[in-house]
Parts: C-alpha cells; structure tokens; sequence
C-alpha cells in the first residue's frame, strides 16, 4: 500500500529513467579494478547437530529464493566476478548457514519485491534480499536475523549537501532510491516535514538497477541516493564525484521463512553457533564491515518501524 503522503512524491518510469541515463555521455562506474577479498572462510565449516535436529528430519536440501546481483555494484553485499560466480558477504553468510545445517541451497533466482511473497506462497523455504525487520514484514514472515544494515545518504557532486542527519535536510533535493523498501517507506513518511515548515518537499525517483542509480548520481540528475549503508559505503570508494552523507537509521536483516516454520529457528541456532566458534566474525572481517556483525541472531526481534 502507497500512503496519501505519495501524492507528493513524483513517480519516474523506470524505463523512462533508465532511457534518460542511456543518454547521458557521462562517464559510467568504473568498478574493473575495485579489488574483491578472495579468502575460502566457508569451506571448513562443521555441521551443528544442534541447528540440524531443528530441521524437518530428513532435510538435505532447503529451496532459497535470492536476488541477482551482476557486477561488483551491489558490494559487499553481493555481486559477481567476471566467471559470473556470486561474490558477497551475503554469499558467504548463507553457504556459511547451509554448512552449519548440513544442507545444500536449491537457490533460485527472485527479485526484492517477489522474494517475500514467494516464501508466502510456499515457493522458497527461505528467503534472502537484504530484508530489514519491519512491523508490516513480520506479519507474513519470520526472521532469523544475521547483521545489522543501517538507511544511509550518499550525494553527488553537485548537490550542494554536505551531511544529512534529518530529512529536512532534503527538503527540496532530488533523490533516488528503490521502490517496496524500507527506504521509500521513510521517505514517504518523513515528507510532510518538509511542507509543515513552509519549505518545498523533496521528489523521489524510484529505481531498481544500482547501474542506473550510480549514473544519475554522476552525471548530477538527483541530489543524493538514499540505500543501504553497507553497498553505499562501498560506492563512494569506487565512484568519482559521490560523497558519503551520513547513516540515517539502522535496520536488522535477517534471513525470512514462511511464519512458524521450524526452518527460521535452526538457521538462527546455526547462527548463533558460527558466532560462538568465531567462524561468523571471519566473513564480516574477510568483507571489512565487523561493524555490522551481530552479537546475537534472533527470532523475529521487535522491528523499529
């Protein structure tokens, strides 16, 4: 559902958007050289009999609907190497999970606004998509939660922002981000304040190719892109004329699974046991994000909106 606060808000065509950015003659991302950590910190993993006996039993297999992440964009989350192998602190997460389980993933591909809905349906077991905790999600899905993620602002060259630590300080400024997230719930909500102190609400475009985003930021046809804090940390060590704004808000993310499903408890006791054997903290640290390594996994914690 689109709260009334959308009429406010332009919607761009993404075709329209990605049409405009075709057109451009400014120079596109270039992410060849941007190194990838290459360390195996998975294939050494023991089975957990404790994670494992919280499977259905005969389990040795689990269907895992994820998102495709092409190129190094999406990073570190997830991306691919030219060989067109997935790369990604959530790559290693889930192989890392499935070792713990005693399981393979029958990975199909999804998209971020059919994942869920997927898990719904009895489609995928499990569900992966960099999926914050929020209210209206835990009403369909359960969570096992494996890092924290944070809503951040990085702005373009021309901008004129320096730090955003409200969303006042958008009022009147282009922004870009992706449509059926946490992000554009925030930005839905937090436009009226805009217009209660008399100043002009900002516009979002809304835009799913990171490609796409990362072009429009170059070549200044929006003010700032409002993502997840890891990827944009990420972007502006790679891309010229980006400059990180500051993090927003923080979210937990965690895998999902259909709702009392016994799946969602064996993959946070699997977790939880990476953690103990100090197996969980390599991945993050092989990535250089142990600022979002969580101390604990948890079952469906209490969502911040």
């Amino acid at each position: 559902m689109r709260s009334r606060a959308m009429l406010a808000l332009p919607l761009v065509a993404v075709t329209a958007l990605l049409g405009a950015c075709g057109d451009s003659s400014g120079p596109a991302a270039d992410t060849s050289s941007y190194p990838i950590p290459t360390q195996d910190v998975v294939s050494s993993i023991a089975v957990d009999p404790a994670a494992r006996a919280l499977l259905p039993p005969g389990t040795t297999d689990l269907t895992l609907g994820a998102v495709r992440n092409p190129g190094i964009n999406n990073l570190p989350h997830g991306g691919e190497v030219p060989e067109g192998n997935p790369v990604g602190l959530d790559v290693d997460l889930r192989n890392a999970v499935a070792k713990a389980l005693g399981v393979k993933w029958k990975q199909e591909t999804g998209t971020f606004s059919t994942i869920i809905p997927g898990v719904q349906n009895g489609r995928y077991q499990v569900g992966q998509g960099n999926f914050g905790v929020t209210k209206q999600r835990l009403d369909v899905v359960d969570f096992a939660t494996y890092l924290n993620d944070g809503q951040s602002f990085v702005g373009s060259s021309r901008s004129g922002l320096t730090k955003v630590t409200t969303l006042e300080d958008l009022c009147g400024k282009k922004i870009v981000t992706g449509s059926g997230t946490t992000f554009q719930q925030i930005l839905e909500k937090g436009v009226a304040r805009c217009t209660s102190q008399g100043k002009p609400p900002y516009t979002v475009q809304y835009l799913d190719e990171q490609g796409a985003i990362i072009l429009s930021l170059q070549n200044n046809r929006v003010d700032a892109y409002f993502g997840p804090t890891l990827s944009l940390r990420y972007l502006v060590d790679k891309v010229p004329g980006t400059t990180f704004l500051g993090e927003y808000s923080t979210t937990v993310v965690g895998l999902v699974t259909a709702k009392g499903s016994p799946i969602a408890k064996a993959i946070s006791q699997a977790i939880n046991t990476l953690i103990a054997r100090g197996e969980y903290q390599k991945l993050f640290e092989k990535w250089k994000v142990s600022s979002s390594a969580l101390p604990r996994s948890e079952i469906n914690p209490t969502a911040n909106f």
